[in-house]
């Protein structure tokens, strides 16, 4: 699928929801991002004169599908403005650290007074409450207090952290968008509001549900010495000879004894059993000098069709041209800019980029005019600095 400029497409489960979005950068953006995807109407409050995106906003992947009304909130007919458009909404996402939003006038409890059914998404770090709850930080702090970051990495060597992709995304966008969809659900039998209280700690801790329960059953060591976290030779990248890497997750003694039989290993695995780990510093030399005899792409015809669970370790120019991703759409064209298509998928209701990302305030006439303010109050709204 490709969007351009002068195109937009409003499919989705979330059609005929607004969402209002304060700008703002990382999870809060991604979270709206994927609201938008799923059809809901977003109208992101940005800062008269600036953004809060970074970068050129045409290649702001985060920034997709949205309307953008820019605002000086240090004016009070412009905060009236984004109390009036707040009380249109469904859903309000605010990314700022505690008690900005109540300065401002905005908090829940001034929105929920207009507007009962609001659903109020909040995303910081480190949450509404505790001792960090103001203090600052990144993706790698949060995960750091919740035992994800000190699982990742090589046993020798520091902890590492895996991009932004467990605190920011994962555990804290992704986070928030699921509150918000279940607040939403029970909106519609209780005809009120509420607050999601999204935090990346709290996110981050419940994505590593599965390793805390391996760990109570004494199955988790340290860092770097487990099947999961690259110390098996069986789940493990090897670079082959053309200087590209495959990743092996033969976990399973069957996919395990098919991978051996297939790169000509299966008398020498015979002697080394596969969850011996004393034998695994051996097993990884094995493999590893044996993918260094191909290129990658020979691995990979070697092994397609085979239950091995392997896969080409792809960079960001190779993976939207792979088969399988090409087959499925995973990746789209918008403007021009390659990027991941929306997820998951609806069997009536499909998901779609609604549009390619906005500058800032390029639609505040527009919304202005849907809020029923007439050219006149809108030239006033400009004069004043507001708008």
């Amino acid at each position: 699928m490709r969007v351009t400029e002068s195109q937009r497409t409003v499919s989705g489960p979330l059609r005929g929801f607004r969402v209002v979005e304060m700008a703002g950068i990382g999870p809060g953006p991604f979270c709206a991002m994927m609201l938008s995807d799923m059809g809901a109407d977003v109208i992101r409050i940005d800062r008269k004169g600036g953004s809060d995106t970074t970068g050129d906003p045409a290649t702001d992947v985060m920034g997709r599908g949205r309307r953008s009304i820019a605002l000086n909130l240090k004016e009070p007919t412009a905060l009236e403005v984004a109390r009036d458009l707040i009380a249109s909404a469904d859903v309000l996402i605010e990314g700022f650290r505690p008690g900005v939003m109540e300065r401002l006038g905005l908090g829940p409890q001034d929105c929920h007074t207009r507007n009962p059914r609001l659903v109020y998404g909040r995303m910081t770090g480190w949450g509404q409450d505790g001792p960090l709850a103001k203090a600052a930080g990144h993706d790698i702090n949060y995960i750091a207090l919740t035992g994800a970051l000190h699982s990742i990495g090589n046993a020798e060597g520091p902890p590492l952290p895996p991009l932004n992709l467990v605190g920011d995304f994962g555990g804290g966008a992704a986070m928030l968008a699921f509150g918000i969809a279940c607040a939403v659900i029970e909106t519609q039998r209780s005809g009120l509001g509420q607050v999601v209280d999204a935090a990346m700690v709290d996110g981050s801790a419940l994505l590593m549900a599965f390793f805390y329960g391996m760990k109570a059953r004494g199955r988790w060591q340290a860092r770097g010495s487990n099947v999961l976290d690259g110390a098996a030779p069986f789940y493990a990248c090897y670079e082959c000879a053309d200087g590209k890497w495959l990743a092996l997750g033969s976990i399973e003694p069957q996919f395990y004894a098919l991978l051996m039989k297939t790169v000509g290993l299966e008398e020498q695995a015979a002697s080394l059993p596969q969850m011996d780990r004393s034998g695994w510093p051996q097993l990884r030399a094995l493999l590893a000098d044996r993918f260094a005899t191909r290129t990658r792409d020979e691995w990979c015809a070697l092994m397609e069709g085979t239950d091995i669970c392997f896969a080409p370790v792809l960079d960001l120019d190779e993976a939207p041209d792979h088969a399988h991703n090409r087959a499925r759409g995973v990746f789209t064209e918008v403007a021009g800019v390659t990027q991941p298509a929306p997820a998951p998928r609806f069997s009536r209701t499909p998901g779609a980029v609604q549009g390619p990302p906005t500058r800032p305030g390029s639609h505040t006439e527009d919304v202005l005019a849907e809020l029923g303010l007439s050219p006149e109050a809108i030239a006033q709204l400009r004069q004043s600095g507001a708008i």
